[in-house]
This record gives C-alpha cells, structure tokens and sequence, in this order.
C-alpha cells in the first residue's frame, strides 16, 4: 500500500482525530479511505444517473417546470 502525506488546517485535523476518537475508525488512514470509497460511490452514482438521463430519451416536461419542482424539492426537503 502507497503512503500519502496530505496537509490539513487544524480544523480539519480535530475533526479527524474526533472520527478516529469515536470509535469507528482505527486510524485516521481508515477514515480517509472511508471517505473516498464514499466519494467514489458518490460519483459512480451520479455517472449512472447522467448515463440513464442520456438514454431515457425527451422529456415530454418543459424546463420551467422542471426547475420550479426542483426549488420547490429544495425548499421543503
């Protein structure tokens, strides 16, 4: 396994080292690695979703309407 030195503001490294604190990590390595499966299975997610919006074909809806529900989704959870 590769090692990686990454800088933190002091934030950042509090917030770590609380994640690591609480338990649930071993280190703060297993967290790192726990947030970037996340965001790789954040992405692969989303490039599913762009993938199936390409392949569904027209929407029958207009734009405008589709952006008022979409604040709307915003505005109310």
């Amino acid at each position: 396994m590769a090692t990686m030195n990454v800088s933190l503001p002091d934030p950042m490294r509090e917030w770590v080292e609380v994640q690591v604190k609480g338990g649930e990590y071993a280190n703060a390595s297993d967290y790192i690695r726990d947030l970037i499966r996340h965001d790789q299975r954040r992405a692969q997610a989303l490039e599913a979703a762009i993938d199936q919006g390409l392949t569904s074909g027209r929407s029958p809806r207009k734009a405008d309407d589709i952006m008022a529900d979409a604040k709307a989704r915003l505005r109310h959870g």
